[in-house]
Formats: structure tokens, sequence, C-alpha cells
């Protein structure tokens, strides 16, 4: 055997083992109880950093039509500028957001884009939205919210993205006469 193929073999071991070690450990918590419920937060507190802002302006609807999973359309990422306590830079005009409206009226949002920090490093944004307008008391209540995941270089400034979770929120501004269209959006790490 090659000590390519040995080093896989070991690996694949090891991670065997620490699947058995994490289940082994996850019985005994349940045991305790037997329904398991006490291990069970109810309610959880989750805590969030701001880490920066983004003015992402849009392209015109490319319209692709009804497919099996409703209407789809594409919105090229045009360009913008983001900011935050410790990074700030331009928005690639190198991107595209793909929309679904689904059969339930929601839309989901699937964008994919870049920044260009200040000092040079490129970083790759992956961002799936969902949009719903839900009706409470005769008002439209929309909810507008995201999930982030970035591709930051490796040994960059800017490396501690690729290790965490990130929330996000959107805003769809209401434009002054021929302002050119754009989206803000919010980014927090989640603590």
């Amino acid at each position: 055997m090659t000590i390519v193929k040995q080093m896989v073999h070991l690996k694949t071991k090891v991670v065997l083992l620490l699947i058995l070690v994490a289940l082994a450990l996850q019985s005994t918590a349940f045991a305790q109880d037997s329904t398991g419920l006490d291990k069970i937060d109810t309610y959880v507190d989750f805590k969030a950093e701001f880490m920066w802002e983004a003015k992402v302006t849009i392209g015109e609807a490319i319209q692709i039509g009804e497919s099996k999973y409703g209407s789809r359309q594409v919105i090229p990422i045009t360009g913008g500028t983001f900011k935050g306590p410790k990074i700030k830079g331009d928005v690639l005009p190198a991107g595209e957001d793909w929309q679904l409206v689904r059969p339930d009226g929601d839309v989901e949002f699937n964008a994919r884009y870049m920044l260009k920090t200040d000092d040079g490093v490129v970083i790759q944004v992956i961002n799936q939205a969902l949009f719903h307008l839900s009706k409470s008391k005769g008002k439209e209540i929309p909810y507008l919210k995201s999930v982030l995941n970035f591709e930051a270089p490796v040994n960059s400034p800017y490396e501690y993205l690729n290790h965490a979770i990130f929330l996000g929120t959107i805003q769809v501004p209401k434009l002054e006469p021929g302002e050119i269209p754009y989206v803000v959006i919010s980014v927090y790490k989640l603590l």
C-alpha cells in the first residue's frame, strides 16, 4: 500500500473513531433522562456582531420564465461599496442573483458575487435569502433575511470570515428619479 493510501486509510479510521466517541457521549447524556428533553434548550439567545453594511447596485432583471419550481429571473450585480468597523471596499461588478418566485409566493434569492477590500483582497460571497410577505391585523409584514458564506484567501487579514456563520438583512430602498437601483445588505457574525 502506498503512503498516500495508508494516510487516507488512517484518516478514515480516525474520523470513524471520533464519530463513535461522539455518539457514545451523546447516548450517555441522554441516558440520564429517558426522554432526553432535559438536555434540550427550549430558548436560545443568539448574539451577533455587526460586520458591515453594503450598498449593492443591480442591473435590469433577465426573465427566464416559469419552471417546475416557479418563476425564475436573474439580476446582474453591477457594483457597489461596503464598510464596517474592520473592513471596507468595493463590490465588484461581477456577479448575479438568481431568484425564484415559488408557487406559494415566497421568493428565494441565491446571489454569488465578490468583494474587493481597500487593501486589495478579493472575497467571494454566496448570499442565500428568503422573502416572505405575511399579513397581521390587516398589515403586510415583509420578512427578508439571508445566510451568507464567505471564501476569503487563506493567510489574509480576512481569513476569519471562513470560520463563522453570518446572517444578513436586506433592504430595498425607494429610489429617487434617475437613481441606480440598489439593495442594502447588513452583515452580522453569529457569536
